[in-house]
């Protein structure tokens, strides 16, 4: 499982933030946990397979808002008490 964090420039208001979150879903159907925040200026979500950050840039950007940066890293799911 990876966690994908992807910094994006243009998100005003919470209905920006289900725009962004709404455009990862379709882009990525196997996203989880899909997050959107307009007060860090970034999405995260979990996926089982690497992806593609180039198709992450273009479907955040044809939506008109500016994709900035993403990182890729392993995601480790814990237990209930983080063991």
């Amino acid at each position: 499982m990876y966690k994908v964090t992807a910094k994006i420039d243009g998100m005003m208001c919470g209905m920006c933030e289900a725009h962004i979150a709404d455009t990862i879903r379709k882009a990525f159907p196997d996203a989880k946990k899909v997050n959107a925040s307009r007060k860090h200026g970034e999405a995260t979500f979990l996926s089982e397979q690497e992806i593609d950050l180039e198709k992450l840039k273009k479907a955040i950007e044809e939506t008109g808002y500016t994709f900035v940066s993403a990182s890729v890293e392993p995601y480790k799911k814990r237990g209930l008490f983080g063991r």
